[in-house]
C-alpha cells in the first residue's frame, strides 16, 4: 500500500511494542496523578497537565503537547520518510486515553494535520475508519493519513480503555510550511496557548 496512491499507510511496528508499552503505561500514570491533583485542589485545572475538556470527544483524558508525546513527534519521522517518503515538519502532538462509550464523530482536520498519524499505546482494540476503510492498529503501529482532505472516526468504544497519540506534520515545502511550524508555537513542548507573535 503506497501514501500516494491512497492517501494512508499502515506502519507496522512504526516503535517497538515496549516503547508503546512503557508509554502507555506513562500516560496512565499522569492521567491518575492529574485526576488526584484535581480532584484534591492541589493544582487548578490547566492545559499543562491535560484535561477532560475535550471538545470534540468526552469522557477522554487528553493532553495537548506532553513532553513525550512531542518527542515522539520527532523521533518517528525518519520512520515516515523511510516508509512514505514524505518530507515534513512536525507541528504538535495530541494524546487521549478512551474509555468505553467514547465516540469520534466523522471529521477533517485542521491545517496543522495536513499529515496525520495515530499510534496504538495500547489497551483494548478500537478502529478507525478512513473515508469507510475499517483500520486496526495494535501496539506500536501507526497509521498515516492524509488528515484535511480524508474524512475520519471512530464508532462507539466498546472495550474498556485505550490510549492513541496523534502526532501531526506539514509538508516541507507546502502551503503551510511557514505559517505551522511547531503549530505556531516557538519550540515543541509548550502548549497550545504559546504561540509566536
Amino acid at each position: 500500500m503506497s501514501f500516494n496512491k491512497n492517501k494512508y499507510q499502515i506502519i507496522k511496528k512504526a516503535i517497538s511494542k515496549e516503547l508503546a508499552k512503557f508509554v502507555f503505561d506513562y500516560f496512565l500514570l499522569k492521567r491518575e496523578a492529574v485526576k488526584y491533583m484535581y480532584e484534591n485542589n492541589i493544582v487548578r485545572q490547566t492545559a499543562v497537565l491535560g484535561s477532560w475538556k475535550d471538545t470534540q470527544i468526552s469522557n477522554a483524558y487528553c493532553h495537548y503537547a506532553d513532553f513525550v508525546m512531542e518527542t515522539l513527534l520527532i523521533k518517528v519521522m525518519p520512520i515516515m520518510k523511510k516508509e512514505t517518503n514524505l518530507n515534513l515538519i512536525p507541528t504538535y502532538s495530541y494524546a487521549r486515553i478512551y474509555e468505553k462509550g467514547c465516540i469520534l464523530h466523522k471529521h477533517k482536520d485542521r491545517t496543522s494535520c495536513e499529515i496525520s498519524t495515530t499510534l496504538n499505546l495500547g489497551g483494548d482494540m478500537w478502529p478507525i475508519y478512513l473515508e469507510g476503510v475499517k483500520i486496526e492498529l495494535t501496539p506500536g503501529d501507526m497509521l498515516v493519513y492524509s488528515g484535511c482532505e480524508l474524512e475520519h472516526w471512530r464508532e462507539e468504544f466498546q472495550g474498556n480503555i485505550c490510549a492513541q497519540v496523534f502526532l501531526h506534520y506539514n509538508y516541507v515545502d507546502g502551503k503551510f510550511k511557514d505559517s505551522n511550524l511547531y503549530d505556531k508555537r516557538p519550540l515543541l513542548g509548550l502548549p497550545n496557548f504559546v504561540k509566536n507573535k
